[in-house]
C-alpha cells in the first residue's frame, strides 16, 4: 500500500481547513494546525513534505508576522519541506518576502482548488525527486572505502579482507585481472596499517627493463656500473618503517626472485656493488596478473617465494562480477570528469545504464573510467547515451525484433523513453523534443505502458 505524503494545513479559519481536508483528504495525510505554536509542534512531530501556510494568523491577522516566523522556524527543523504560502491577492511583498526565506511557492486568495492540487502534485514530485537523490548519494557515501567505490558482496569481500589484515604485518598477495584496482587495494591496505603516516612505495615490476630492475629496488654505490656516479638507495630501503608495493610480482625474472626471497627471509639487503648489509624492515605487498600456480609449474616462479608472499591473499573480482557497482563507479567517474571538463553532464539515460550493464568490460575499472571520460568530452546534452558511450544498445524488449513494425515500435518506445529522461519529465518539453502534440504523446506513454507523468511533471524549468 502507497504512504499518501503529509500535509500540513496552518490556517485560524476552520471552515477553510474543511473545506481544504474534503477536497484533499484522498490524496494526503492531513495535519492541521491554527497558530504558531500548535504547527511548529505538529513539524517537529511529524515532519510533513508539505506544508500550506496562511501568512495572516493572529495575533497579526492582517500582516505576515506569524505566518513567516513558522516559515523560518518550520524550514530551520525542517528544511527540505516544500512549504507553500497563502497570501491575499494584493500581498506580494508578503509572497515575495517568504520566498526569500525559503518557501516553495504562493498562492493567492481566494485559494481556487484546482490550482493548489497542481501546486502540490508539483511540489511533492521535487520533493520526492530530492529524497531519492539524498538517499542515492548516502549509498554512495556508504559505498565508498578508503577510496575504493563498491556494495556488491564480491567488492564487500575485499573491504572486510582489507581490514582484518591492514593493522598486521604480514605480506599480502592482491591477485586479479589488469584494471580491477589492484593497487587502490595495496594503497587502502597501508592506509589501514599503523604504518600509514609512512610513505606508500610502489614499483611496477613488469614496467622496467629486467636490466635496470635489480638497482631499482635494491639501490647501487658508487662505481658499481658504468654510469654509477653516485650512491642511490633503492626503493626497498626508501619503504623503511612503511608499506613496498610490488605491482607485476609474476614478471620479476628468476635470478632476481632468489635476492627477493633473501630480503623477505632476513629482512636485509645489500646495494649493488656493496659490501654492507642493511637492514629494512618494510611490509611487503604484492600484485598480480599472472596465474603463478601455473607459473610456477612452468618454472618461471619460485615456489618458495611464492609462499612468502602470499601469507594473505586478496583475489579482486572482475567488473562483470561486481553487478550494480558498475553504475555506482559510472556515476562516481560522470561527476569526477564533469567537474573537470566543466561540462554540464548530470547523468545518464536509461539506455546508458542499462548498455553499462549489458557490456562485459574486459578491462574492467580501468576501460570504464575511459569510457566515462570519454563519454563526458563527447556529450552534446545534460545525459550520456550509449552512443556518447560507444556501446551497443540493448533491445529494450529482451526479444529478436523481426518485423518492420516491431522494429518501429520498439524504436518509439525507446525515443519516448529518452525524451522524457532528458526533459526530466516535463510532458510540454518532451513533446517539442519529439516533434508531436502532447495529447499524441499521452497515447504513446498508454500504448507502450510507460509510466505517464503526473501534472506535476509538466512544470516548467525556469
Amino acid at each position: 500500500m502507497t504512504t499518501r505524503p503529509v500535509l500540513l494545513l496552518v490556517d485560524d479559519d476552520v471552515e477553510i481547513r474543511d473545506q481544504m481536508k474534503w477536497a484533499l483528504a484522498s490524496d494526503y495525510h492531513l495535519l492541521e494546525a491554527c497558530d504558531r505554536l500548535t504547527a511548529l509542534a505538529q513539524v517537529r512531530q511529524a515532519m510533513p513534505q508539505m506544508v500550506l501556510l496562511d501568512l495572516g494568523l493572529p495575533p497579526d491577522t492582517d500582516g505576515a508576522s506569524e505566518g513567516l516566523a513558522i516559515l523560518q522556524e518550520a524550514l530551520s527543523v525542517n528544511p527540505t519541506a516544500k512549504i507553500i504560502v497563502v497570501t491575499g491577492n494584493s500581498d506580494r511583498a508578503k509572497a515575495v518576502a517568504a520566498i526569500e526565506i525559503g518557501a516553495y511557492d504562493f498562492i493567492e486568495k481566494p485559494v481556487q482548488l484546482e490550482v493548489l492540487k497542481v501546486v502540490l502534485q508539483r511540489a511533492i514530485y521535487l520533493s520526492n525527486l530530492e529524497q531519492d537523490k539524498r538517499a542515492l548519494q548516502a549509498q554512495e557515501r556508504r559505498a565508498v572505502f578508503e577510496g575504493l567505490i563498491g556494495s556488491s558482496p564480491a567488492i564487500e569481500e575485499v573491504f572486510r579482507m582489507i581490514r582484518r589484515v591492514g593493522p598486521s604485518d604480514v605480506p599480502v598477495l592482491i591477485t586479479g585481472e589488469s584494471g580491477t584496482g589492484k593497487e587502490l587495494v595495496a594503497r587502502a591496505i597501508h592506509r589501514q596499517s599503523p604504518l600509514r603516516a609512512g610513505p606508500f612505495v610502489a614499483i611496477n615490476c613488469g614496467a622496467i627493463p629486467d636490466t635496470l630492475l635489480e638497482s631499482e629496488l635494491f639501490g647501487y654505490e658508487k662505481g658499481a656500473f658504468t654510469g654509477a656516479t653516485r650512491q642511490r638507495k633503492g626503493r626497498i630501503e626508501h619503504a623503511q618503517g612503511s608499506t613496498l608495493f610490488l605491482d607485476e610480482i609474476g614478471d620479476i625474472p628468476l635470478g632476481l626472485q632468489v635476492k627477493l626471497l633473501r630480503f623477505l627471509q632476513d629482512h636485509a639487503i645489500q646495494r649493488l656493488g656493496g659490501k654492507d648489509t642493511i637492514t629494512v624492515d618494510a611490509r611487503i605487498v604484492a600484485a598480480t596478473n599472472v596465474d603463478l600456480h601455473k607459473a610456477i609449474t612452468e618454472g618461471r616462479f619460485r615456489e618458495d617465494l611464492y609462499y612468502r608472499l602470499c601469507v594473505i591473499t586478496i583475489p579482486i573480482p572482475s567488473l562483470n562480477q561486481r553487478g550494480t557497482d558498475i553504475v555506482l563507479l559510472a556515476r562516481a567517474f560522470l561527476s569526477k570528469f564533469a567537474d573537470e571538463q566543466k561540462k554540464p553532464v548530470k547523468g545518464f539515460t536509461p539506455q546508458a545504464l542499462e548498455a553499462l550493464m549489458a557490456y562485459h568490460w574486459p578491462g574492467n575499472v580501468r576501460e570504464l573510467e575511459n569510457r566515462i571520460k570519454r563519454a563526458v568530452l563527447m556529450a552534446e546534452g545534460k545525459y550520456v547515451t550509449p552512443t556518447n558511450l560507444e556501446l551497443k544498445e540493448p533491445d529494450s524488449t529482451g526479444e529478436e525484433v523481426s518485423t518492420i513494425r516491431a522494429s518501429r515500435e520498439s524504436r518509439e518506445r525507446d525515443l519516448v523513453r529518452l525524451a522524457l529522461e532528458k526533459s526530466e519529465g516535463n510532458v510540454s518539453r518532451a513533446a517539442v523534443e519529439l516533434g508531436i502534440s502532447r495529447p499524441t504523446l499521452y497515447q504513446l506513454l498508454t500504448r507502450y505502458g510507460l509510466k505517464r507523468p503526473k501534472p506535476e511533471d509538466q512544470k516548467e524549468k525556469a
